[in-house]
């Protein structure tokens, strides 16, 4: 990997960094924070929301001095392929910066927006073998980071020790964001659909007896709140299978940095207890 800018931030180091993707094809960006000390440390893998790169997450999340005093590394990789050649769409909700944490099987996007295999298949494998890790790790995200996060975890739940998310897209299937995404990327067979769906994951059973908890944190003045993020079907998909799902709705919170800046400290403490329990 290309090491792009270097900061010392509480005690730790930060490193923007690049590299080229065997699975997207093009050259990827991310940012690595590692604590102070000698680790090996547990990874903390975030993934941003609609419009965002890495830098988002980076600057404006507040999240590094909890990552230095728990003995975390926090990963934040760009949200899709970029560059000229790749696929992309005038709109903010889909293309470059919308790459929603799939595989594509639907032309132009086959090539390049395979998203989930980058995180799964090479983004772990290249952190573990660059950085001082214990090979474990958990995962986060905002957004359709949140939604990520979650149908990542739900369908590989034997890669991550906890899951949690602020204000995820929870369930892509049934809201505009997704309906959009999911028509271009896996075309009209809705059961493909079902398997990135975080409500329907987890109403199937997927991650069974995997996680003793998933934390949510949604703010109650988010503008997508009905229409778009709809944790009320999260929630009625982990009771009916017996997960424990601690939903938490935030007054006056929208969908903001602000509002994660506000509860980044308990989403790293909680995943701290798991990775280091």
């Amino acid at each position: 990997m290309e090491t792009l800018k270097t900061h010392t931030v509480h005690g730790g180091t930060l490193r923007y960094l690049r590299h080229d993707s065997v699975q997207t094809g093009t050259p990827m960006t991310l940012s690595v924070f590692v604590p102070p000390g000698e680790g090996p440390f547990p990874v903390l893998i975030w993934l941003s929301g609609l419009t965002c790169t890495e830098d988002n997450f980076t600057t404006k999340a507040g999240a590094y001095r909890a990552a230095a005093e728990h003995g975390l590394i926090i990963v934040a990789p760009d949200t899709s392929p970029r560059g000229e050649g790749v696929a992309d769409d005038p709109a903010y909700d889909l293309g470059q910066g919308a790459g929603f944490y799939l595989d594509a099987s639907q032309a132009p996007w086959t090539p390049n927006f395979r998203m989930e295999s980058y995180v799964i298949e090479e983004l772990i494998a290249l952190i573990d073998a660059e950085f001082p890790t214990t090979t474990t790790r958990s995962i986060l995200g905002h957004s359709m980071g949140g939604h990520g996060a979650l149908t990542l975890a739900l369908r590989h739940p034997d890669m991550f020790r906890s899951v949690s998310a602020f204000a995820p897209i929870s369930s892509p299937t049934r809201c505009p964001w997704g309906e959009k995404a999911f028509s271009a990327y896996l075309g009209d067979d809705r059961s493909a659909w079902a398997e990135h769906d975080a409500a329907l994951l987890l109403a199937s059973g997927a991650g069974r007896g995997a996680f003793d908890d998933i934390l949510v944190d949604q703010g109650d003045a988010d503008p997508f709140l009905t229409e778009q993020l709809k944790p009320e079907l999260l929630r009625s998909a982990a009771d009916a299978v017996g997960q424990r799902l601690t939903l938490r709705m935030q007054p006056g919170y929208d969908h903001s940095y602000f509002f994660m800046a506000s509860f980044i400290d308990d989403h790293v403490a909680f995943h701290a207890a798991r990775l280091r329990g």
